[in-house]
Order: structure tokens, then sequence, then C-alpha cells
């Protein structure tokens, strides 16, 4: 088998690395290395050459997480509706004096890839706005430069197949579910034209877009994945960041990033492989990455316990309600330093198991007489990224009914110290699968919460009030995210209106644009990169005098660019 063979087979198993092949693995004779950056590369082993996947023995990094698609809910309305662009400062910055519609800055996507085909990603001539299409999933024609899989389609190929009668057999690259074309059309959507309205954000950007490939089976079977989860593996968001950058770099071009699919996988603190290589990327000059904070403040998928201040030990009884015809699922109790953990599960039928104290790294598994459930559970004392302790669960085969997870924090008597459990998002997990004490806040999901990226959250412009389902903040430790909210309910998209957290991001990206138009490609901030742009973005955010700043739902403010070419300009 070839490289790429290799790499797309379902018998290779991507694993996350530094530098190099991890040890163990470099002594086997069957694997291939993709490059990300200096300090990050992702290794494709044969299944069949390496132990059975777990955290313990892989530790929690190697394993890619899966991401999930924030999904769109239909919108009311018909038509193009400008409202959202209004209420961002969006429209007023379009036009004189400043005419801010994105020209020279890239704005890069990674998601289910881009009707290419699309009035709206056209110039008025008819040639395309996108310089550059890389399909993942497609394995016919050459690869990215230093990437090895996928097929890369550029502006030249993309312009001749617009010339031709079937289009698609020159560049059969298609987006078959709609997400990135209706993300696409509101950061960087052109005007129709033929008496026909719509307009993006930045309708004069340049785009590249990545069809990102669903997760291989290993990863969905580790994870418990139902196989009509729409999920990507950490391993190619890593490689599509790459390809991305690359483009900025090659143009000597502002890139703002677009990242529109999340996890509850991690310690929601921006503290992973993916948020540190963000975080790099975004403190380059004339960089930036929006986040959507996803849609999982309202999911009850979210728990926090407290220790008692003054008491050695505390007990919190966790209460999981399991809906009928649920699989199996994850989920991770991240702890804090200056505390241990242990559990005993009580399963539906009144079955507990003994008591676990943790004492450093292991894997355990826990059976029932009465239930046909099993219980996996790994521990991590201190996780290699975030430094905290890390209790993950495998649930299969989950019993339908109460499952309680029964959790006695030792710590301190001076102090008070607190846990957190995540079940998977929304897209993964099944709707009736949740906590029965769920907590609304330190909702976002993956990576919004890491530091250097700007992350969004929704509001409704109809009538200015948080959108319920949108994440919250703040971070595990109390940092704040998000940074801004943005617009996202009845979004006019090239397919329709639709309300969702990735609607906000788009919008937010196609401001960064503007901003980057303004600041780079017309010379007035030339050094600027990310963290001053998230600066300035919330130095000019519109806030209530109403709510206290900043807040969990609304972080420092509703976006309005608008709003910050005014405090520019002293105004």
């Amino acid at each position: 088998m070839t490289d790429r063979e290799k790499i797309v087979s379902d018998e290779y198993y991507d694993l996350v690395t530094d530098y190099t092949a991890p040890p163990g693995i470099s002594r086997l004779f069957d694997y291939v290395i993709q490059p990300v950056d200096g300090e990050i590369a992702v290794t494709y082993v044969y299944g069949k050459e390496i132990s059975p996947i777990n955290i313990t023995e892989y530790t929690y990094p190697v394993l890619p997480k899966g991401y999930g698609l924030m999904q769109m809910e239909e919108g009311s309305g018909q038509g193009f509706d400008p409202t959202p662009l209004i209420y961002s400062g969006i429209s007023q910055v379009q036009r004189a004096p400043l005419e801010l519609t994105g020209r020279g800055v890239v704005i890069g996507f990674l998601d289910t890839g881009i009707r290419y085909d699309d009035p709206v990603f056209l110039n008025q001539d008819g040639s395309s706005r996108i310089l550059g299409i890389w399909d993942q999933t497609i394995q016919s024609g050459e690869p990215p430069a230093g990437i090895l899989y996928g097929t890369e389609y550029r502006k030249e190929t993309i312009d001749l197949a617009l010339q031709s009668d079937n289009p698609r057999e020159i560049v059969p690259s298609y987006d078959e579910h709609g997400h990135g074309t209706a993300m696409a059309s509101v950061a960087a959507g052109s005007s129709l034209g033929n008496g026909l309205r719509f307009l993006g954000a930045a309708p004069e950007a340049d785009i590249v877009m990545v069809k990102l490939r669903q997760a291989k089976p290993f990863l969905r079977e580790f994870y418990l994945i139902p196989d009509d989860a729409i999920v990507y593996a950490e391993s190619d968001l890593l490689v599509a960041l790459k390809y991305l950058e690359s483009y900025a770099i090659s143009l000597s071009r502002p890139l703002v990033i677009f990242f529109g699919i999340g996890t509850n996988m991690g310690d929601h603190e921006g503290h992973s492989v993916l948020a540190d290589y963000m975080n790099r990327i975004a403190t380059k000059r004339s960089r930036a990455i929006v986040v959507c904070g996803g849609n999982e403040g309202n999911s009850a998928r979210h728990y926090m316990g407290i220790s008692a201040e003054g008491l050695r030990e505390t007990l919190d009884n966790v209460e999981i309600r399991v809906g009928e015809g649920t699989a199996g699922f994850t989920a991770e109790l991240w702890g804090s330093v200056s505390a241990n953990h242990a559990i005993s599960i009580r399963a539906p039928g009144g079955e507990v198991t003994p008591r676990v104290d943790f004492r450093g790294q292991g894997s355990q598994e826990f059976g029932f007489i009465y239930e046909r459930t099993r219980i996996q559970v790994d521990h991590i004392l201190v996780e290699q990224s975030s430094g905290e302790e890390l209790i993950f669960f495998r649930f299969l085969g989950p019993t339908p009914g109460i499952w309680t997870i029964q959790v006695a924090i030792t710590s301190d008597r001076n102090s008070e110290t607190t846990f957190h459990i995540w079940l998977p998002i929304t897209e993964v997990l099944k709707e009736d699968t949740y906590f029965l004490k769920p907590s609304p806040y330190t909702t976002l999901t993956e990576p919004s919460n890491a530091r250097d990226v700007i992350t969004t959250s929704v509001y409704d412009d109809a009538n200015g009030s948080f959108w319920a389902e949108s994440g919250r903040g703040f971070t595990r430790s109390g940092q704040i995210k998000p940074d801004i909210c943005a617009p996202g309910v009845n979004v006019s998209t090239i397919i329709g209106a639709k309300t969702g957290p990735c609607l906000a991001a788009a919008l937010t990206s196609g401001a960064a644009a503007q901003f980057l138009q303004w600041a780079v490609v017309k010379g007035n901030r030339p050094w600027v990169e990310s963290r001053e742009l998230k600066n300035y973005l919330i130095r000019g955010a519109d806030r209530s005098a109403e709510i206290s700043y900043p807040s969990r739902e609304f972080g420092y403010g509703k976006l309005d660019i608008a709003g910050t070419f005014e405090v520019l300009a002293g105004v």
C-alpha cells in the first residue's frame, strides 16, 4: 500500500504525536507520519500491530478527539434579511467612507465543503472567488504540497470547471450537506445580481475551503459514536489548519479561519493539541481565528460539583438519565488539582460497584449481575495537557433509567474545590440522555476556550435576547469566555434562513476580515494579530447598562464592527 492508501485506510489508526512517532510505535514497521508543524505530527499506525485503544496506555492527547458539526436549525422568513448585518455594524462599514468588503483578505473554512458554482462565490466576470478547495474525501487527484492525502482543486481548475457544461466532471468536490456552503455565504457571500438579493459580511474576500472527511471506525467505536453522527477526527482538523495557514504564508495575505465545529471532550480550559496549535497561528501577524461556542447551554450535558468547606470529604451523587435505545456513551470528569476523587456507580436496578479510590494512572472495568452494562473507567491523576485529574468513562450497553455516579471529593478543609463532568455533545448523544441536575454554565464547546481565538456566543437580533441554546462561559477555571456575542437566529444564508451558533461565528469572521482589510491591506495597523483584533472588537462592542460585563452569556458585549471604528476615530 502507498502512504496515501494507508492514511485513508480504516485499518490504520490516527494518533496525534509530537515531532516523530511516539516511543514503542517508532519500533514498528508499518506506519506513516504526516507532519503538521514543528511540534505536531499525525502518525498512522497499522491497527493490528498495536495494543487495544485506551486512554491510560496511549495518553489522552494522543487519541484524536471527535468533533461534531454544530447543526443549524431551520429559521423563519423568506428572502434576504440584512438585519443581522446591520445590528453587527457590518453593513455600515461596507459603505463609504470605509468601504470594507474584505478585499485582499482570505477566509478559510473547515467544514462540509462548498457548492463552488453558486453565484455568491463568483466575481462579476463569472470567475471563482475560491482560491482553493482541499477535499479530504477524494483521493484521485494531487494532494496539497506537504500533505499526503486528499485532492486539491485550485482556482484555475475551478474556473475551468465553471466554464464547462458539467463542472463536477472537472471538480467533483461538492457540499452534499450544505453546512459549509451556508457558512461561507454568511461570511463571504457576494451579491447574486440579476435582480436577486443576497450579501455576506465580507463579499470581496477570497475563500479557501477544506472539505473534511469523517472520523474512522476505530475512533467511533472507542468513543461510542453512532454511525449516523457527523463527526471529524482531531487529526484531520490539525492537517486542515496546516493547509489553511499555508495559503496565508504563500500569498502573504491576511487570513481569518472560521471554525464551526466543537466537542465536549477536553478540560474546557483550552488545553489540547488543537487549541495550542490554534493559539500559535492566532498570535502570528495578520491572522485571526473565530470559533463558535456551540449549542450546549440548554442541553443538560454538563454537571458541576462543589466540595463542602470545612469537611475533609464531600459526597456528591451525580444522576444521569439514560434513554431507551442508547447503545453507549462516554463521559469525562475533570477535577481540581488540589483534590482527589473516588467513585462508585449505582445502576438503575440498585446494584452498586465498590468504591474506587484512584492512586495514579490505571484502568478498571465494572460489570453488573442484573444489568448487561459494562462500564470502563480510565484514570489519569495528572493529565498531560492540563495538569488536572481526569476520570474517563465508557458506558457500554447502558440499561435505560437513572444511573448514579457517586463522587467522593477529598480536599483541604480550608478550601472549596469543584469538579465537572461532561457528556458528549447533542449531535453525538441522544437527546433523552442527560444529567438530572445540570449546570448551563461552562458549556462552551472546545476549542472555543482556547486563549487567543475569538470566541462567539449567540443572541437573537429580533429582540436582543440571548439564545438559550448557546454555550455559556466561563472556562472551568473562570477565565473570560466568550469574547463577543453575535446574531445567530434567523440569519439569511444562500440555502435559506438558519439558526445556530456557527452563524454567529460566520458573521464575526466576516467582520474580522473587514478589520484586517482596513488594518493590513490598507496599512493602518499592519502588525495586527488575533489578540489585538479581539480587543478591538471588544472595545467597540455594544453593551447594555442592564448587564454586568464580562458576562457568561454575552462576553464583553454584542458584535458591532462599526462601533470599533468609532472608537478608533475617537467618536
